[in-house]
């Protein structure tokens, strides 16, 4: 009877105990594509960056006053990266690489979305405060800088936006499933932006 019993106890075991399901090929692709673009991101601006250093030695650098919405818009983005990682915790997980939609996990990725479209605003609301100022692209060495760093970081952040877009087609108007490969490569992607802009938002203040 011991034998017996310790068989059925060992079937019952295999059959509850969740299945854990390998990355794919193309999912150890994506997660390595999203880790090279990144880099490449980091390459970019830290080459800007560099650029920045030396242009900053000549005689014709000013300071620039930066917009106080600016501080603003870091807490919206530091926000929307805490509202995507409530959705992901929300978010049903299936075991075939799946994620599937819930009523609360939706609706923190709507939060997202719409606090990564609110960060954008206020980016455009910094730059028109800068204008109302007679501070334009050409003004200065260092309002040249300014916009242009911000512009790129806010092109990279859109498309976040538009990862947030397609997740939620799926989890709504789809198939009301998703790759969770991707929805990770979004998390990713979505919280470097966030570090990415604490040290823009840090050398503009310290630099220009």
């Amino acid at each position: 009877m011991r034998p017996h019993f310790l068989e059925v106890k060992k079937s019952m075991a295999s059959t509850t105990a969740p299945a854990v399901v390998p990355q794919s090929g193309a999912e150890r692709a994506s997660r390595s594509g999203i880790w090279v673009g990144i880099f490449a991101i980091t390459m970019s601006f830290m080459a800007f960056s560099s650029a920045l250093f030396v242009r900053q030695g000549s005689l014709d650098w000013g300071h620039l006053v930066l917009p106080p919405i600016l501080y603003l818009n870091t807490l919206v983005l530091l926000a929307s990266s805490g509202t995507f990682e409530l959705s992901r915790r929300h978010l049903e997980f299936h075991t075939a690489g799946r994620v599937g939609s819930s009523g609360s996990g939706v609706a923190w990725l709507l939060a997202t979305l719409a606090l990564g479209i609110a960060f954008c605003a206020g980016q455009y609301a910094a730059w028109q405060n800068l204008r109302a100022q007679g501070i334009y692209l050409a003004t200065n060495p260092n309002s040249s800088f300014f916009y242009v760093l911000t512009s790129i970081h806010v092109l990279h952040v859109t498309a976040g936006i538009l990862a947030f877009v397609y997740l939620l087609g799926r989890l709504t108007i789809g198939s009301g499933l998703a790759r969770r490969s991707f929805f990770d490569n979004t998390a990713i992607y979505w919280h470097f932006m966030g570090v990415l802009w604490l040290y823009l938002l840090m050398l503009c203040r310290i630099k220009l």
